[in-house]
């Protein structure tokens, strides 16, 4: 299906794509995406001050106002919109993500009677992976066996080594967290534990030597790792990166790891942006939004019950991840109609003039929704990444030709 988005980005008062014509598309043959992934909130307060943190420290300052925890009663409504989305859709396999904030600062009673109460309502007949994403800075012997007794995966945010995690991971006093990680770390990664470990999040500082960096992380010998770019757009840019500028710093040191990487004797971990691109140049789908053209099925609930679009909106502008729309009264199904929503799911008819004609476009997809931003014309724009992720892959795309031509010589 191929969907003219011309008019609907034509707007002289609004960003795109609050224009977007969600009803013209349905009636053209789209149909959204069921929801696959529920983002709790399940705390909305956190124990370290990260600088470049999008939930305290960038333009939507909306946690100020919500309660530190999410409350039994929104629990249970919540629990109960997400067995009526499964329902609806006959899904029999969804992901639960307990988020913060630091989640575990909703102590270990809240979690277990979030994980319970999600898996009552939906019911034995659709599976609920359960993960949790930590700072693991109250990583302990209690939590671990908690979430060993509720089949709960545990991924942590760990920036490398001391001085590079150091550099942004800081608690409020100014005092850096990566002991306190250490710690919990190699609880988690002791063998009573080890099956629980997801992998790692580390967000990228072209300070921090790449190879170094990788290494750091793979000590722990993690089953993935995933980096993330800093948030930043248009109007923000992110360090080190001039916008409309021809300079790569990103894929520059992306490059050094994946080549650190894929010359490896042996595959010592996965990371989750090389085998996207990867997976993508050879003809799959993308898994995550931050590459590819997949609908993006996740929705976030807030401490006090408000559907949110993926937190990452945060950094563009106050509002950004807003729909409106609360557990209390809404469904899931209300927020898949929504154009802030829908276009997140219709891939290649929501990326720019200049994506959708580059040579790239299946693969890059324009990168992460909220890089796209520039105020005055939305989320109607290459990622501000754009140089960087052209870059990165046009040579993982030549690495994974070389080697493929090795291998089957002669083959076109």
């Amino acid at each position: 299906m191929t969907v003219n988005l011309g008019p609907s980005v034509t707007r002289s008062d609004r960003e795109w794509p609050a224009g977007l014509d969600v009803a013209a598309l349905r009636s053209g043959g789209w149909r959204p995406t069921p929801f696959r992934e529920f983002v709790l909130k399940i705390h909305s307060r956190c124990n370290l001050a990260c600088d470049y943190c999008y939930m305290y420290e960038m333009a939507d300052q909306s946690w100020r106002a919500r309660p530190r925890r999410m409350e039994r009663a929104i629990l249970d409504r919540t629990a109960r919109r997400i067995a009526e989305h499964v329902h609806a859709h006959g899904l029999d396999r969804v992901k639960l993500v307990l988020h913060g904030g630091e989640p575990l600062l909703a102590g270990a009673e809240r979690l277990a009677y979030a994980v319970r109460t999600v898996r009552t309502a939906v019911g034995p007949d659709t599976r609920v992976d359960v993960r949790v994403q930590t700072n693991a800075v109250r990583l302990n012997a209690g939590f671990l066996r908690l979430f060993d007794e509720l089949d709960v995966a545990v991924s942590v945010s760990l920036d490398g080594d001391e001085e590079a995690h150091d550099r942004h991971r800081r608690r409020a006093d100014g005092r850096g967290s990566h002991a306190a990680v250490k710690a919990g770390l190699a609880l988690l990664t002791d063998g009573l534990y080890r099956h629980l470990f997801a992998g790692l999040l580390s967000t990228i500082d072209l300070r921090n030597p790449p190879v170094r960096t990788y290494e750091a992380l793979l000590a722990w010998g993690p089953p993935q790792i995933d980096f993330l770019l800093p948030h930043g757009n248009w109007s923000t840019p992110p360090p080190g990166r001039v916008p409309d500028g021809p300079d790569t710093p990103y894929a520059d040191w992306l490059i050094a790891v994946f080549d650190r990487w894929y010359d490896a004797p042996r595959q010592e971990t996965r990371v989750r942006t090389f085998g996207e691109i990867m997976q993508l140049l050879l003809g799959g789908a993308s898994t995550t939004e931050s590459i590819g053209l997949s609908p993006v099925a996740v929705i976030v609930i807030e401490t006090d019950g408000a559907m949110e679009q993926i937190s990452s909106l945060k950094s563009a502008f106050a509002g950004a991840p807003a729909t409106g729309l609360h557990v209390e009264r809404d469904s899931f199904d209300a927020a898949l109609l929504l154009p802030s929503v829908a276009a997140r799911q219709i891939g290649l008819d929501a990326l720019a003039p200049t994506c959708r004609s580059c040579a790239l476009r299946r693969v890059c997809g324009a990168g992460l929704y909220a890089h796209r931003y520039r105020a005055g014309t939305g989320f109607a724009n290459p990622s501000v990444y754009c140089p960087d992720l052209f870059r990165l892959i046009t040579h993982i795309r030549s690495r994974v030709q070389a080697g493929l031509t090795a291998r089957f010589p002669g083959r076109s």
